[in-house]
C-alpha cells in the first residue's frame, strides 16, 4: 500500500480499476517529479466534464489504444490534472470528486473548500452523516 496522504490527511485510498487510473496506472492518483501534470484529483468524470475537457483541447473520451487508453464515460473514476479540474471548477464543469482517493498535492493547486463542495465521499461508518 502506498504511505501517501489524501486532502483529509489520512492514507491515499485507491480511485479506480476500471478503467485503471493514476499517472502511474496503479488505481490511485499518486504523484511524482515525473507527473508534470498532477493527476491528483480522483473525480467521478460526468458529461459535462468530459465536454467541457474536449473544448478545452483535452479529449478524454476518444480511445487512444497506442497509450493503452479506452477512452473515459460518464461514471468513470479518474485520477485528473488539478489545474484542469480547477478550470472545470471555474467554469461551472467540475465533476464529484473523492477526497479520500485525491492526493494531498492538490490543494497546492485546487482550494480543499472546492473539493469539498464537490465530494461524494460515503464515510466508513454511515451512521456519522445522521
Amino acid at each position: 500500500m502506498t504511505t501517501d496522504r489524501n486532502v483529509l490527511g489520512g492514507e491515499l485510498e485507491p480511485c479506480g480499476t476500471d478503467p485503471l487510473t493514476g499517472f502511474h496506472r496503479d488505481g490511485c492518483c499518486t504523484t511524482g517529479p515525473e507527473d508534470v501534470g498532477g493527476h491528483t484529483v480522483c473525480a467521478v468524470v460526468s458529461t459535462e466534464f468530459l465536454v467541457h475537457q474536449q473544448e478545452t483541447g483535452n479529449d478524454l473520451v476518444t480511445p487512444r489504444p497506442e497509450h493503452d487508453f479506452a477512452g473515459l464515460q460518464p461514471g468513470d473514476r479518474w485520477c485528473v490534472c488539478a489545474s484542469r479540474w480547477l478550470e472545470a471548477y471555474s467554469a461551472g464543469a467540475a465533476p464529484p470528486v473523492l477526497l479520500a482517493a485525491t492526493h494531498a498535492k492538490a490543494i497546492e493547486v485546487v482550494p480543499l473548500s472546492a473539493l469539498r463542495e464537490h465530494a461524494v465521499d460515503v464515510p466508513a461508518d454511515p451512521s456519522a452523516l445522521a
